[in-house]
């Protein structure tokens, strides 16, 4: 009777231990469940706040591709103010510069592209340097090219048929005539761009794809002016210059010095240095994870210059 007992016992344990291991499966994929949607949502409420602007017409401003088979912009003639007298002491005075009509990359030049360009000069690919989290979070074909150097960016558009901007260019691309702070507008709004220190209200922590930001296009149609990478342009850097600065055409001062200008705020900025007026220096052999680059175009002989 007693091993009778012991054997009944033994059965129900085994029992209410199974169903309590069921449960405990159902509880635990109840809530896998649960954290999935909660991610789920708030990719797309990013999504919503990337597109929840109406997307304008930019189809007045002439677009080509360029050699390597990326779509360009054509910046009209004309125009625009320069710098901010409310920014840092390298932006002053806040000026009007005029400039002649140029193409500028629609996009950020991805990683993709740029292995692409890498394979076929037989040159070796970016490295990251410093990061204290897991590296591949940053090494995806879609992203935006980083870690590269002002000589190897300038390198790639040579190579492209293209030169990269000058400090000029670039902040008419992403300001027009205007005296906007960011690409859409005088206030920085999350889900328009890939930045604001390491946030992951856009969607991304860090690097994204360019030209995923619709309702973050300057004037002329142009992704990720505000945002994403910084972006080398052409210009050596002198505090002072805009001081004495030219009125046409600007192209920055003498090459004295190894310092090269940045431009636009990467993913890791804060809203003040996201500004489009906003000025920063870097070596030329600087490769850093949160500078890229896109490239600029002369007019060609036929081209026929946009209306401004």
């Amino acid at each position: 009777m007693e091993n009778k007992k012991v054997l009944i016992g033994s059965i129900i344990f085994v029992f209410a231990s199974f169903f309590l291991l069921i449960g405990l499966m159902v509880n635990e994929s109840y809530k896998a469940k649960k954290m999935k949607e909660l991610v789920l949502s708030i990719k797309t409420e990013a999504r919503s706040a990337r597109s929840s602007v109406p997307s304008q017409d930019y189809s007045m401003y002439k677009t080509k591709i360029g050699d390597e088979g990326r779509e360009m912009v054509q910046v009209p003639e004309g125009p625009f103010i320069m710098g901010s007298k409310d920014g840092d002491p390298d932006e002053v005075p806040e000026r009007q510069v005029f400039l002649k009509a140029f193409y500028l990359d629609k996009k950020e030049v991805s990683q993709e592209e740029y292995a692409r360009f890498a394979k076929m000069t037989k040159r070796p690919l970016p490295k990251i340097e410093v990061f204290e989290d897991d590296q591949s979070k940053l090494l995806k074909p879609e992203f935006a090219a980083m870690s590269v150097t002002w000589d190897e960016a300038g390198a790639y558009c040579k190579w492209a048929g293209k030169r990269l901007p000058t400090e000029a260019e670039w902040e008419k691309a992403g300001r027009g005539e205007g005296k906007r702070k960011y690409a859409w507008g005088d206030t920085f709004i999350s889900g328009r761009a890939n930045a604001n220190v390491d946030g992951s209200e856009d969607g991304y922590r860090y690097l994204a794809p360019p030209g995923l930001f619709e309702s973050g296009r300057s004037p002329y149609g142009i992704y990720d002016m505000t945002g994403n990478v910084a972006e080398w342009v052409a210009d050596s850097y002198d505090e002072q210059y805009y001081q004495q600065a030219p009125y046409r055409d600007p192209k920055g001062p003498e090459a004295t010095e190894d310092l090269k200008v940045v431009r636009g705020g990467s993913w890791r900025e804060t809203e003040h240095n996201a500004r489009l007026s906003k000025r920063f220096t870097a070596k030329h052999w600087r490769a850093d994870i949160t500078i890229g680059f896109r490239c600029a175009g002369d007019l060609e002989v036929g081209d026929s210059p946009a209306a401004p």
